[in-house]
């Protein structure tokens, strides 16, 4: 495995971000160029492109996702294009992670790449809050193993079922509320936007203590997703909001291939030198 341009490609529910980096010993963090609506596929193929340029025919593409049927044809229709190699991160990539749930093969591929993600930039237990289309609070303990954690609605979801499934409240787009109105909600919206914000925050905050509780020590905390930055920029038990930690953590899977593959290599070679060795000693 060689240390091409890599382009890694994370397809989310509602939005596919495209990000360039090399490996680890060239020293270059993840860089996200682009990140584009999942209904736009032309613009997710050009984005891919532009991030490739005059070097696409040395590229390697890393497809995350946890959309299938977004990324599935984005991904056949990158494999009909001039790029080195396509890989799926989860299949053809394996996230290198200890897993200890009841069904590792469930667990969705971003959650074990922000996992893998804090961990490799950690290397210390860690909770990882992931703040999308569903808001997701998991646990890494202080060897990296992903120990699973608790999955519910992301504000913006909240928001959509209160307006699908009652008579009267409006359809809205989350927005923090601002402080200054107060915590008392002054119109329906306000009220809505205050609920949300308020059930996404309080969640967390209460699955923290039980975490720390359960693990006997307060652990790191980190944010990433969408809405992170709004809700966590500023909390108490947040230490860090990285928005690129899926991105972070493809670039971990790469780079330990590429590692693994090095490693094997030498080994094979250590192995092909004694061999000729041996033969001379006969």
């Amino acid at each position: 495995m060689d240390q091409s341009h890599v382009i890694a490609v994370s397809v989310g529910n509602t939005r596919t971000k495209v990000a360039t980096f090399k490996h680890a010993s060239q020293g270059r963090d993840v860089a996200t160029l682009e990140a584009v609506a999942n209904t736009d596929r032309a613009a997710i193929i050009k984005a891919v492109q532009d991030a490739a340029g005059e070097l696409a025919e040395t590229s390697i593409i890393l497809v995350a996702s946890v959309n299938d049927p977004v990324a599935d044809p984005i991904e056949r229709e990158l494999k009909g294009m001039n790029f080195d190699q396509v890989m799926r991160v989860g299949k053809d990539l394996p996230v290198p992670i200890e897993i200890a749930v009841e069904q590792p093969a469930s667990v969705g591929v971003d959650r074990l790449l922000n996992a893998l993600g804090a961990y490799a930039t950690l290397k210390q237990a860690v909770i990882v809050i992931d703040c999308g289309t569903a808001t997701v609070v998991d646990f890494v303990d202080g060897e990296g193993t992903f120990q699973g954690g608790c999955i519910a609605p992301g504000a913006a979801t909240m928001l959509k079922a209160l307006h699908e499934h009652t008579a009267k409240l409006p359809s809205l787009q989350f927005a923090v509320p601002d402080v200054s109105r107060g915590p008392f909600g002054k119109d329906t919206a306000h009220a809505m936007q205050l609920g949300a914000a308020a059930a996404v925050r309080g969640m967390v905050h209460h699955l923290i203590d039980v975490y720390a509780e359960f693990y006997e020590a307060y652990p790191q905390v980190v944010a990433t997703g969408g809405d992170a930055p709004a809700l966590f920029a500023r909390d108490e038990l947040v230490e860090k909001v990285v928005t690129d930690l899926q991105l972070r953590g493809i670039k971990e899977a790469w780079n330990q291939a590429i590692n693994d593959d090095e490693e094997d290599q030498g080994s094979r070679h250590g192995a092909e030198r004694d061999d000729d060795e041996d033969d001379r000693d006969e």
